[in-house]
């Protein structure tokens, strides 16, 4: 069983979210950055609202 757990890294541009679920998924933190941007546009900045929300839910690392 693996241990991982999902936390925001140190890593961080603002909340620590983007790289922290970067670094639980084994993924480069630009690229989740990047394709977590282009997200928010093409759904309306619905994106915006579910990173507060993981901000505010995910423990620091």
């Amino acid at each position: 069983m693996n241990n991982r757990r999902l936390t925001r890294s140190s890593n961080r541009m603002i909340g620590g979210v983007c790289s922290g679920l970067a670094e639980y998924l084994g993924w480069d933190p630009t690229a989740v950055r990047v394709a977590w941007v282009l997200l928010t546009f093409f759904t309306v900045f619905s994106g915006v609202v579910v990173y507060l929300i993981f901000w505010l839910i995910m423990p620091e690392d």
